[in-house]
């Protein structure tokens, strides 16, 4: 019977990166790690160098299938063991009999595992560039379009669409620094034996270590048990979290902005495009709640990759099922939803009019703390100067009238202000403090950081 498809990371929400994390590339990672551990033991005399030579040439995935491997899998109910005999198998001479030599199954796993979340790192650390740059380009755009800020939900004080995109742009960069740092730790691999004291090897197991993580790429592990320790392995999922809710803020973000109250910013929408299967009208903004949605499948994950450090004594399996769920799962779906975002800005629109009108929504209430700080310098009192405004304000919004109307007839207000002065200060284009300077500031470094 032809396989039929359960995941939808396997459809609908695959990527590329998802090549990383197929049943070939984890047997090509195996085969990997036995080759560089054969290699190495020729070379310190453990076994003959054509031995080594004939397991290098066949520790391939030409050579060794999955098919088999999943074959013998079934009959031993040990995969990495069922390698081990495939591998066997090809190989000519009496060469198989020095494979998997002194080493056990998570030697060869957990390197393994140490050569894939590196790989999948770096892939995704290309993906968040690629976000980075396109919200550079917004940013470098609309670093001057006044637009309203919102705190509780409520006007605040005008801002700019190039700071709001600003703090995001911010943030990614952030998480390309923690990709690093979590590379540091991650990229590790061990050749340690059945509980870490390399025993098997005799005095050569260091030598051993070192020389398999050198010929693989990774660093080599101070002290070990059976496993890796997997505080290194939550804390790369525990990335792929903080930056799936990233990706998730703005995506809310722009769900809201996208509201017909609001109606500042959308999502493209092909012309094809259909909203609702009953309500011919809709333009929702399914992009963005898709990526809202799969993050939380993301953060999760997090949970049995805390829950994957508590093992017993040194060594219980309780972790091997859920690392065969989670680490897939989470890159998967990260890449989908970052390219997501990515076409989400591309095609981002802009309804500069609707910002206007709604930066204007308040009648000029929302420029109140200008006016109160406008009158300490002219000595008034900053509570009494408060207490006028915040009066005011909710005249202006009882009343449906614009606040500067009401001001003026204040005795306080309209001794200090001419009335060309209160629709200055009332101008909401005219207080937007430094975020201009501060959002070129950094745009200036970041294309700098990065080279663009």
């Amino acid at each position: 019977m032809d396989h039929k498809f359960i995941h939808p990371i396997e459809t609908r929400y695959r990527t590329e990166i998802a090549a990383l994390f197929t049943e070939e590339k984890k047997l090509e990672n195996w085969l990997k790690v036995e080759a560089a551990l054969a290699r190495v033991h020729a070379k310190l005399g453990n076994i003959p160098t054509e031995a080594a030579e004939e397991i290098s040439k066949k520790a391939n995935i030409k050579y060794v299938k999955v098919e088999r491997v999943k074959e013998i899998d079934s009959q031993i109910h040990h995969d990495l063991m069922a390698m081990v005999k495939s591998l066997a198998e090809q190989c000519e001479g009496d060469a198989g009999k020095y494979i998997h030599l002194g080493v056990t199954s998570y030697d060869i796993e957990d390197s393994a595992m140490g050569l894939q979340l590196k790989a999948a790192l770096n892939y995704i650390r290309d993906s968040l560039k690629n976000l980075l740059k396109e919200l550079l380009r917004i940013i470098a755009e609309k670093k001057n379009l006044v637009c309203i800020g919102r705190t509780h939900g409520q006007h605040a004080v005008p801002t700019t669409y190039g700071m709001r995109f600003g703090i995001w742009a911010y943030e990614i960069d952030r998480h390309l620094d923690r990709i690093l740092e979590v590379l540091e730790r991650i990229s590790y691999g061990k050749m340690s034996g059945a509980v870490g004291t390399m025993a098997s090897f005799g005095n050569k197991g260091i030598e051993i270590q070192n020389n398999v993580m050198k010929e693989l790429g990774l660093n080599p592990v101070l002290l070990a048990n059976q496993i890796m320790q997997r505080d290194r392995h939550a804390e790369v999922l525990f990335l792929t979290a903080l930056i799936g809710q990233t990706l998730a803020k703005i995506a809310r973000e722009n769900r809201i902005l996208q509201r017909n109250e609001i109606a500042e910013m959308f999502e493209p929408f092909k012309k094809e495009q259909v909203g609702s299967s009953t309500m011919p009208h809709k333009r929702n903004p399914h992009k963005s709640e898709r990526i809202c949605s799969l993050a939380r499948i993301i953060k999760s994950n997090v949970i049995p990759a805390l829950d994957n450090i508590v093992l017993e004594d040194e060594r219980d399996i309780t972790n091997s099922a859920s690392e065969r769920v989670i680490f897939a799962e989470n890159f998967i779906l990260l890449d989908y939803m970052i390219r997501e975002l990515n076409r989400n800005l591309e095609g981002i629109e802009f309804n500069e009019s609707k910002i206007e009108e709604n930066l204007n929504l308040t009648k000029g209430a929302c420029l109140s703390e200008r006016v109160m700080v406008e009158l300490v310098k002219r000595g008034i009192g900053r509570q009494e100067g408060h207490e006028i405004l915040r009066e005011a304000a909710i005249v202006s919004r009882n009343e449906n009238k614009f606040i500067k109307d009401i001001l003026y007839e204040n005795q306080i207000i309209s001794k200090q202000f001419s009335k060309e002065e209160l629709d200055h200060l009332l101008d909401p284009h005219k207080y937007i403090g430094t975020a201009v300077e501060q959002t070129e500031n950094l745009l200036k470094i970041l294309k700098k950081k990065y080279n663009w």
